[in-house]
């Protein structure tokens, strides 16, 4: 499933894009709050859970694509927390540095976001992120999501924020 943005395409990740996925996820600023820089092995492991989830949900990671480049700068999902199936789906992002503050996580985080409401039968969906990874928040607040506590996911404390699916109340999935 590739979305598009105005100046995003985000493609389901894959083999293909392990190059611009490991400059992504070796980046220690990138990777400051989501576990430190990975290593090949890991990315290739990554990669292959993200082909996984595609096969299996129809929904996992994507890559960020400048469209007029074609460079990755990013990637972002569309999962379960945890990537237990009895949790709630979540949102998430990670940009290169030399992207940050152009607005392209906002970009992406909308792309997604509609499609998890487009395509799931869910009527809220989550962000986690490091209480201190202001730049995260406030993309999440930018997509309208609000603050909903501090939880315990990923070995970690999280500032959780949702939002619900767009429409009437009566809508289908909610």
């Amino acid at each position: 499933m590739i979305l598009h943005t105005e100046r995003l395409r985000l493609e389901p990740c894959n083999a293909g894009q392990y190059d611009g996925l490991r400059v992504v996820n070796t980046d220690l600023e990138v990777m400051r709050f989501l576990g430190g820089a990975q290593t090949p092995e890991e990315t290739r492991a990554w990669i292959e859970r993200a082909e996984a989830g595609w096969a299996a949900l129809g929904y996992s990671w994507w890559s960020f694509i400048l469209a007029e480049s074609g460079r990755i700068v990013g990637a972002g999902c569309i999962q379960h927390i945890e990537n237990d199936p009895a949790k709630a789906v979540e949102i998430g992002w990670r940009l290169l540095p030399d992207t940050w503050g152009k607005g392209y996580a906002t970009e992406a985080a909308r792309a997604m976001a509609a499609f998890a409401f487009r395509e799931l039968p869910i009527s809220e969906l989550f962000s986690n992120a490091d209480p201190q990874n202001a730049a995260s928040i406030h993309v999440m607040q930018r997509i309208g999501m609000r603050f909903v506590g501090r939880r315990h996911y990923y070995g970690s404390e999280c500032a959780t924020y949702a939002m619900d699916r767009p429409g009437p109340p009566d809508a289908p999935g909610r």
